[in-house]
């Protein structure tokens, strides 16, 4: 890379961040991609690991890898810890990369509501560890629930409940119940596998509220085909060990506990799963400009911070206002942004100066979301999909987007293997390294107050050092049942 070109860096290698760095391919610019994981990861297939349907390396690519023929980019592994907007340059560390123009594409993490202490006992699903740690709970349930006598006990393992109505929380449940009834059916002696109870929980009165009613309907029925339960209009107070509380009544979205006609509700489950919200990555909260509540930075028309020309914001971290919609936290948008934020570098580039920018306007290519084996909806332009149908179109998309032809040959031949067999080769429980966000930004913030110096003695190294994969793998309900079943280790 020349000293005297321009830099742009990009903090992020997700969809947004990626197709950012191939919008400058060739442009006579510095690029810098910083990520924290060396790997770029299709989230929308990230269930499908949750699920034992495919493996973590199917869905993830090494960057530096994708990026190895475009030669004016510099890939860095590293967390970045603070952004200077004065002084143009982001904390890496120890070192400072500075920028003429900034690319923040850093995405989105789950948000609990401000009941962050609800993650050990319900994990989102953002990172291949929350999906690894899924698939062990799910599948551990299974194996524990064979070897309880108690039938009460056992009904609570058996029992899976998916929090949140999108289609998240809709593709986790109906791969759930899928996978229950068909790929394990057959392979336990003393429970039948088909008797697991799924419930995917709502707080509004229908699931899916980005589609059509109809389609969402159609969900409803596919989903309840596979007996799944699907509860709408109730909201969520209380996650324990022991399962999911919730609340109903005429007034379930004020305050719980309060008001006429509540009642309250028990689900015993051992294995709760969280799809419900999610929040900007806490580094937009440190750059001191305006975000809304789900701490998303408020970007103007061209992507860019108010007052600050020269630093972008897309994806799931930004928000951006269309005719006065927000524009959804979904990859196509963020994949238009970052083409758009190419351009304009670009076009500043040649002309040497600041041209006025056009203002960015997003092509809505249409939604999908999947609920099974030959069971999805669909709606592109106007045309309403669902049932097979549906699935080939989101089957042929999503293997379509994947990145690497070797990725694309192992998913195909995954799926069609599946689709034949109702056999899944990913179900194998093991340790997962995985551990809530509460206790790594505890950690990262202890870090932080070092002023960013190594951890290098023996008690700090102690003490924020990286859970040990058996220890990351054990949850507080797994500690508190090993007298009733031994733990498989693989």
């Amino acid at each position: 890379m020349e000293e005297s070109r321009k830099r742009v860096v990009i903090v992020g290698g997700g969809f947004g961040g990626l197709e950012a760095a191939k919008a400058l391919d060739g442009a006579p610019v510095d690029v810098v991609l910083i990520d924290r994981a060396n790997y770029h990861l299709f989230q929308p297939l990230l269930y499908q690991v949750a699920m034992a349907g495919l493996s973590p390396a199917e869905i993830a690519s090494p960057i530096r890898g994708i990026l190895a023929e475009q030669k004016n980019v510099r890939v860095m592994l590293g967390d970045v810890t603070r952004v200077d907007l004065d002084e143009r340059a982001v904390v890496v560390g120890n070192e400072r990369v500075g920028y003429d123009w900034l690319v923040l594409a850093i995405g989105a993490q789950t948000s609990y509501f401000g009941h962050d202490d609800w993650e050990v006992h319900a994990p989102g699903l953002k990172h291949i560890e929350d999906a690894l740690e899924i698939r062990r709970r799910v599948l551990l349930a299974f194996e524990r629930a064979e070897r309880e006598p108690d039938a009460r006990e056992r009904r609570k393992l058996l029992t899976f409940v998916v929090i949140g109505g999108g289609p998240t929380g809709v593709e986790l449940a109906g791969a759930i119940a899928e996978l229950s009834r068909f790929v394990l059916g057959r392979d336990f002696r003393a429970i039948d596998a088909r008797e697991a109870k799924v419930v995917l929980i709502e707080a509004g009165p229908r699931i899916l509220p980005s589609f059509t009613p109809s389609l969402a309907q159609s969900a409803v029925d596919q989903l309840q085909e596979l007996g799944a339960e699907i509860r709408t209009g109730v909201r969520v107070v209380e996650i324990d060990d022991r399962g999911v509380e919730l609340e109903n009544g005429p007034s379930a979205d004020d305050l719980p506990g309060l008001g006429d006609g509540r009642v309250r509700e028990r689900i015993g489950s051992a294995t709760v799963v969280w799809a419900a919200g999610v929040k900007a990555n806490a580094l937009a909260q440190t750059l001191g400009v305006a975000t809304d509540r789900q701490s998303r930075v408020i970007v103007g028309n061209d992507c860019a911070l108010p007052d600050r020309p020269e630093v972008f914001a897309v994806g799931d971290m930004a928000r951006f206002e269309e005719k006065g919609n927000v524009l959804p936290g979904v990859s196509p948008v963020a994949m238009q942004q970052a083409r758009y934020v190419g351009k304009i570098i670009r076009w500043e580039l040649e002309s040497d100066g600041r041209p006025p920018r056009e203002p960015f306007s997003y092509f809505d290519k249409g939604s999908m979301a999947t609920i099974g084996r030959s069971r999805a909806i669909a709606e592109a332009r106007g045309l309403k999909m669902h049932g097979f149908i549906a699935w080939l179109a989101w089957l042929f998309i999503h293997v379509w987007y994947l990145i690497g032809f070797r990725n694309r040959l192992a998913v195909l031949l995954n799926w069609t293997w599946s689709y034949l067999s109702y056999k899944r080769g990913a179900r194998l429980i093991t340790s997962t390294g995985w551990r809530p966000n509460l206790v790594a930004e505890q950690a990262e913030q202890a870090v932080l107050s070092t002023r960013h110096r190594p951890v290098t003695t023996a008690s700090d190294d102690a003490l924020h050092r990286a859970p040990s994969l058996h220890e990351a793998a054990r949850s507080p309900e797994l500690d508190r049942r090993t007298s009733r079943a031994a733990t498989p280790t693989s």
